[in-house]
């Protein structure tokens, strides 16, 4: 069988990945020329909109063949704008492709992009471009690789032969990383077969990250890349005998209907299949394609460690395990940190714009459409202004209808200091439910988390379990301003249903009523966003920095001191810290160096402000109310949350 791998190609933007790529497939012979950015000629820019901007939006496939191995080549975006494209992808690599400009370094995209390969546990080759550009250092982006992943690089150029032989100097390197190769060198030196098998190892377990330099516009070092993949790079390790698997990492809706990209983990898939997607629904797997830029092939099958692309599923969304063991895709590492709302033509209808942005989201499920019933607005969450940008433009070419957006505003959550007693009641004629839960605060990045705490002779488990299902399965609003309730561990204390009369709609309006009147009767927190940041300035300069940081309230470490160059390292709410990098380029006159990445929620130190600005009144916000409804006289009325305690059925527990 032959060895299949699937590669991903990551960089911060304009580090020259796109044209890495382009030199890839013209050396393996895929392309008789290599298309470059600024001729907007690209193979795996093939949308209109990436070639206008020169940029990559949308992930490229595209597969080559190296001696007897196949290699599947997965282009990603490398503006932050677009990093959920890029992070779905990470679930599909056997490795990865890290471009670094060996001009400007490691950058603040470039860390956020190792730790989610570190998180992931993904192997990694590092490719330092632009080598023939004036202030190209090698050595200098080394050490600060070092700085993130440790001394497990070694730059392989002139050290590793096409034939897989490696220099003295290689071969101490690898034996420094291995115990067993270090005794075998010891007793008995240096063997070729032993080498190359102990460092693709080493590659596959993270222990070692092959780097490469040259300069992909001219085409050098590309050949050293390549027998480095060929030699040292994992593959798949799926069985073509095992039952069908897959990972669904892409969708998108072309002409013809929905498009759901996928990597095959076991097993064969064909055309006509019968494939199992989680919640036990089957789909018809039409056709099978294999894609190469914008075009593809009609396929007869598919097996592990290809990608594919299949017409005919309409369940199965990115992420998703799909056929045997199907299960539903965990939530992404990366999250929007920014909200706008949409303006669109108010001759439109606005169920029509929402049907819409329901697609886009399908593709892109950060986008996160909220749809505001009451003002018939609708809001998504973005990475940042690019973005807007674009779906601006995809929208005019898909949908035919211009569209703008709102000012940009970050996303607050909110969560809770100390734990509360909540309790909802629904009981209009011919229906009833009553729930008691306790919300706690929990860890940061927790998210929500259920346990039940209720008896089995006093509520069945099939309504607890309903109970847990409505408690998970929305997103609900905090008190202060709106913004998502995070962080916040619900027990459920008790419940009661009636014998006839309590149906599965009634326990999820108990359970909604319940949440909102804890948190209406509870201390709750407001929580923004955070940066991470690293400045490398001038020493002259660091002053400045950290009165900024101090104005911007957030927190500064002393300057680690670097030759003439000063290091600093905080964090700072993203409210105030979102326009400083323009601030920054300007008084280290362009010469700074800025790295930001997402440093977590934290309780906000201007939650006034923010409540002012938000202007949120819980009570006026019908479709997430607090009261409780009772039954007397055979109908039903509505009671206050804050006087509907003395109306509960069940006795209420005291914390």
């Amino acid at each position: 069988m032959r060895k299949n791998t699937v590669l991903g190609i990551l960089a911060h933007v304009d580090a020259g990945k796109t044209t890495v790529s382009e030199q890839i497939l013209y050396r393996q012979g895929v392309l008789r020329t290599p298309g470059r950015v600024d001729q907007k000629n690209t193979l795996l820019d093939s949308e209109e909109v990436e070639r206008r901007r020169g940029i990559t939006v949308f992930s490229g496939q595209a597969d080559f063949s190296l001696g007897d191995r196949r290699f599947f080549l997965l282009d990603t975006p490398g503006h932050v704008d677009f990093s959920g494209e890029m992070e779905r992808c990470l679930q599909v690599l056997d490795c990865a492709l890290l471009v670094v400009s060996a001009v400007e370094g490691v950058q603040s995209h470039t860390e956020t992009l190792w730790h989610l390969l570190k998180e992931k546990k993904i192997p990694v080759f590092l490719f330092l471009n632009k080598m023939d550009r004036p202030g190209a250092d090698a050595e200098k982006v080394i050490a600060q690789l070092e700085r993130l992943g440790g001394p497990h690089f070694f730059l392989f150029n002139g050290e590793l032969s096409q034939e897989g032989e490696f220099s003295e100097r290689a071969a101490e390197f690898l034996a420094s990383l291995d115990d067993i190769l270090l005794e075998r060198y010891f007793a008995k030196g240096y063997e070729r077969e032993a080498w190359l098998s102990a460092a693709s190892g080493l590659v596959e377990t993270r222990e070692l990250f092959p780097v490469f330099r040259g300069a992909a516009l001219l085409g050098e070092g590309i050949p050293e890349l390549l027998s480095g993949f060929r030699l040292l790079a994992p593959f798949s390790k799926g069985k073509e005998e095992a039952p069908f698997s897959g990972r669904v990492y892409q969708v998108r809706h072309e002409k013809g209907g929905r498009v759901t990209w996928l990597k095959v983990e076991a097993g064969i898939l064909r055309p006509k299949s019968q494939v199992l997607t989680p919640g036990g629904q089957w789909e018809k797997c039409n056709e099978l394609r294999h894609y190469l830029g914008g075009k593809f092939q009609l396929a007869e099958q598919a097996s592990p460690g290809e990608l594919c692309a299949i017409t005919g599923f309409q369940a199965a969304k990115v992420g998703d395990k799909i056929g045997e063991g199907a299960k539903t895709a965990t939530g992404p590492e990366l999250v929007p940190l920014l909200s706008a709302k949409v303006l669109f033509n108010a001759a439109v209808p606005a169920t029509k714009m929402l049907a819409c942005f329901r697609e886009l989201e399908e593709e892109e499920p950060l986008l996160s459409v909220f749809w505001q019933e009451e003002s018939q607005e609708i809001e998504i969450r973005v990475m940042g202004q690019i973005q807007l940008e674009v779906l601006e433009e995809l929208f005019l070419e898909r949908f035919g209808e211009r569209i703008s957006f709102g000012p940009c505003s970050v996303v607050y959550r909110e969560t809770l200091e100390a734990p509360v007693v909540g309790c909802g009641h629904f009981e209009p004629l011919r229906h009833y439910a009553e729930v008691h839960l306790m919300l706690a605060p929990a860890p940061r990045g927790s998210g929500i988390t259920f346990e039940s705490h209720c008896p089995l002779d006093s509520l069945s488990s099939n309504w607890q379990n309903l109970i847990e299902t409505h408690v998970m399965e929305k997103t609900h609003k905090g008190v202060l301003t709106g913004s998502a309730l995070a962080d916040v561990k619900v027990t459920l204390l008790s419940g009661k249903a009636h014998l006839k009369h309590t149906e599965g709609g009634d326990f999820r309006e108990a359970v909604y009523r319940a949440i909102r009147q804890g948190l209406m009767k509870g201390e709750n927190l407001l929580l923004e966003p955070y940066y991470r940041f690293v400045a490398e300035v001038e020493l002259a300069q660091a002053g400045r920095v950290q009165s900024d940081i101090m104005r911007m309230e957030g927190e500064c470490q002393a300057p680690v001191l670097e030759g003439e160059q000063a290091r600093l390292l905080g964090r700072a709410p993203i409210r105030a810290m979102m326009d400083y990098p323009k601030e920054f380029a300007v008084f280290t006159r362009g010469k700074g160096r800025l790295s930001l990445e997402f440093g977590g929620y934290e309780a906000c130190k201007s939650v006034r402000k923010v409540m002012e600005e938000k202007n949120y009144d819980p009570e006026r916000d019908v479709a997430n109310s607090p009261d409780s409804v009772f039954c007397s006289h055979g109908a039903g009325f509505s009671v206050k949350w804050n006087e509907a305690n003395q109306y509960m059925h069940l006795p209420i527990e005291q914390i």
